[in-house]
């Protein structure tokens, strides 16, 4: 993919200020896209059924909108790109969600919010899919894993903002809560708006120019990366159920209350902001593959955990531990892809696509099913930590077994054979 970008190269041992202001404004961006535009809408879900904009089933509705929208954007985000540069597209994404805010502090009809919501999500993923393609190939190789962890961390900013800012907010009322939102990503936006990469990226680092896709043969991003389509599907599947019925588990499941599993959430956004920077320094430190396989058994063990424990102290330890894994395995899956593709910027782009449209399309089945199963098991949280702990342990036992049998294909070589 190409962007309108004009850097010199750095030199590995530091990074000057451009690239700080590049990492800036792709964590604005994440914050802005994912961080925002889907995890605010949780604390706002009661205010809005107790405002009686909508009922509890239209406003369960309208949260499953973003996901929809986050699927759809993540489709459309490269052919998108290709016509427009990235940039563009990333500055105009930002802007779209903060319209998106503006728009739901007017209650006009569900449709309306529907289409709103769906926008903001479309946004989101967009933004996942072009926001490391555009800043990665800027940054010397040794110190890919750390920004790419650092452009992240706007996602676990997003979820600490969620349980912090919008009840701030929520005191102004809920129609400024909604302003108030749409005005932080207006000014985040503006402040980063000329921080964005420019020109040549640094020189031995994967390019993502869009006419360089052209001239690689499909199969580079097929075979050889299903085994992490596999596994980052079945990491959204481990996910959902802490990310969805966390704060529901503490204050019905355990009887603690909702002010309880307030601060339960507020635990999850500290581990959300940890978690891509702590993730891509594992990365640099030990290699890509060898911290997808550490950290998902760590996090496998720790839902497990939710699933066994009545104690309030260790589900808070088990809550920060789990609050690192949705923002930071983005950063993880993506240095796994780079791993996988060295040096081949074509690949990496068409692969992280791909994987970001199948992660979305399993969260937002995991989203249904496992609503599906809490009502049919008559609120049985604990049910649902298992089948995530579950999940997470097949993403393992895959890993094992494409090495067993040797069923990897580097990409590489199925381009060479290709030919």
């Amino acid at each position: 993919m190409h962007s309108d970008q004009n850097t010199t190269p750095a030199p590995s041992g530091h990074m000057p200020m451009h690239v700080w202001r590049m990492i800036f404004a792709g964590l604005s961006a994440s914050f802005i896209g994912i961080g925002l535009a889907r995890f605010a809408y949780t604390p706002l879900l009661p205010a809005l059924i107790q405002a009686h904009w909508f009922s509890q089933s239209e406003a369960v509705y309208l949260g499953a909108a973003n996901l929809a929208g986050y699927l759809i954007g993540a489709m459309m985000a490269r052919p998108l790109a290709a016509r427009l540069t990235n940039v563009r597209v990333l500055r105009a994404m930002e802007m779209l969600v903060a319209l998106a805010f503006f728009a739901c502090a007017f209650p006009v009809s569900v449709s309306w919010f529907f289409a709103w919501r769906l926008l903001s999500g479309l946004a989101g993923g967009t933004i996942m899919v072009l926001v490391a393609a555009t800043v990665l190939p800027h940054v010397p190789e040794s110190r890919k894993g750390i920004v790419s962890g650092a452009v992240f961390l706007g996602l676990g900013l997003g979820v600490a903002a969620s349980g912090t800012v919008v009840p701030l907010l929520l005191l102004l009322g809920l129609r400024e809560t909604w302003l108030g939102l749409g005005g932080i990503c207006l000014v985040l936006a503006a402040v980063n708006w000329n921080g964005w990469p420019q020109g040549s990226p640094v020189q031995g680092s994967a390019t993502a120019a869009a006419t360089a896709s052209s001239a690689q043969p499909p199969l580079m991003a097929g075979s050889g990366f299903l085994l992490i389509y596999i596994a980052y599907a079945l990491m959204a599947l481990g996910l959902v159920p802490a990310m969805i019925f966390l704060v529901d588990f503490i204050a019905r499941g355990l009887g603690a209350g909702t002010h309880l599993g307030s601060l339960f959430w507020i635990l999850y956004g500290v581990g959300a902001m940890l978690g891509p920077p702590l993730y891509g320094f594992l990365v640099d430190r030990i290699g890509a593959r060898a911290a997808v396989r550490l950290l998902v058994l760590l996090q496998a063990l720790a839902i497990m955990g939710l699933a066994v424990s009545s104690s309030h102290l260790l589900i808070a330890l088990l809550t920060i531990v789990i609050g690192t894994f949705p923002p930071g395995i983005v950063p993880l899956v993506l240095a796994w892809i780079r791993e996988k593709a060295p040096g081949d910027g074509a690949a990496q782009n068409i692969a992280w696509s791909k994987a970001t449209i199948v992660f979305a399309a399993s969260q937002a089945v995991g989203g249904y099913g496992y609503s599906a199963i809490f009502s049919h098991s008559e609120g049985n949280h604990r049910l649902l930590f298992e089948l995530g702990a579950t999940a997470l342990a097949i993403a393992l036992a895959a890993d094992i077994i494409f090495w067993f049998f040797r069923w990897e294909i580097s990409p590489k070589r199925t381009a060479r054979d290709a030919a």
